[in-house]
């Protein structure tokens, strides 16, 4: 029995495959020849595309900056590491920044800021506006009159005599304003002078710090004479005439002296309440243990 040939068509199958070829031939004719690319009917070089373009870049531009970190006003002595990066310093610039403040020192302007970090003049200019000082550096006080102040001790030929400082010679003492230098002229005239340096200490408004710094510049150089009370005879009324101690201090002296009857040294009366060290030394310019 023959086979069939697969080449072998009909009148009918012969025309179906011209016309399926034809299609074919057709449809790779028009891929290859026909612009299928779609044509633009938008003018974007219109006057209106270009105004809504920059509107649309303004308002892009507004929200870019509103999402940008608010930079606040700022002491540059004070720079982190990372306040550094953000404000766009160099680690080799902040470094030199670091250094100066490890030294204790300070930066008072934006010429020594620049002067001490190096860092450019774009850059200055963006931070410049953010610097904030202290108001004793941006605002310092007026200095109408340029006085000597007493800083170290001297020596006692170099001290002035207390006795006879005036008030004007006294408030170059630091501490020592108006109201205190006339406070102590007062008091002295009032004793007729000071018997010594410790009766400075009864002067009312002075600190102990104020008076180490005026005995550091001035001492009594001539005490006014006294005539000493004898501890063991002296009643309370007696050692309550002393300047600067209180009847009722005084009692508690005289009581302590009749309790032992007799003070050989007035190391002795340390003991007794509310004398301070002050005061013993103070007793010991008007009373004796003799």
């Amino acid at each position: 029995m023959k086979l069939r040939s697969h080449f072998t068509f009909s009148k009918q199958e012969r025309s179906g495959i011209l016309l399926l070829v034809s299609l074919i031939v057709g449809v790779m004719a028009a891929y290859y020849f026909i612009d299928t690319s779609e044509t633009s009917h938008l003018d974007v070089s219109s006057a209106k595309i270009i105004q809504l373009q920059e509107e649309l870049d303004s308002l892009r531009a507004v929200e870019l900056e509103r999402r940008k970190p608010k930079q606040y006003p700022f002491n540059p002595n004070f720079i982190t590491d990372h306040k550094a990066y953000v404000l766009g310093m160099t680690p080799t610039e902040f470094d030199r920044l670091k250094l100066f403040r490890e030294q204790d020192q300070w930066i008072n302007s934006a010429a020594d800021f620049q002067r001490v970090t190096k860092v450019s003049d774009s850059l200055l200019a963006v931070l410049q506006p953010y610097f904030k000082f202290p108001d004793w550096v941006t605002n310092p006080k007026p200095s109408y009159a340029k006085k000597k102040t007493y800083n170290t001790p001297i020596s006692y030929a170099e001290k002035i005599d207390l006795n006879v400082a005036t008030a004007a010679e006294l408030r170059e003492v630091h501490g020592i304003g108006e109201a205190l230098s006339k406070r102590i002229v007062s008091y002295r005239e009032k004793l007729g002078g000071f018997a010594g340096d410790i009766e400075l200490y009864s002067v009312y408004g002075l600190d102990n710090m104020v008076i180490r710094r005026v005995l550091d510049q001035f001492t009594v150089k001539t005490p006014r004479s006294l005539a000493k009370m004898n501890l063991n005879t002296a009643s309370a009324s007696d050692i309550a005439t002393i300047p600067g101690i209180s009847f009722e201090l005084a009692k508690r002296i005289w009581e302590y002296r009749e309790l032992r009857e007799q003070i050989s040294d007035f190391s002795e009366l340390e003991k007794i309440e509310g004398l301070s060290n002050q005061k013993l030394q103070l007793i010991q310019l008007y009373l004796s243990v003799d």
